[in-house]
């Protein structure tokens, strides 16, 4: 298995977001990267709020 092709500030970055040492990221296989990353984006998509719907707070005149 060859190191990941990827530059020095990448592994740098991706070390720090994942917890890892930058050795252990370089020679882990791709698709295990891909699934960390995955599971990394995932709470943030549930975190953002979800917009309001303009209809919601407004009352019926009548």
């Amino acid at each position: 298995m060859r190191p990941l092709q990827i530059s020095a500030d990448t592994a740098i970055k991706l070390s720090e977001a994942l917890g890892v040492p930058i050795e252990q990221l370089m020679h882990m296989p791709q698709h295990i990267l891909l699934q960390k990353l995955a599971e990394l984006a995932k709470p943030d998509t549930n975190s953002s709020p979800e917009p309001k719907s303009a209809h919601a707070d407004t009352k019926d005149p009548l």
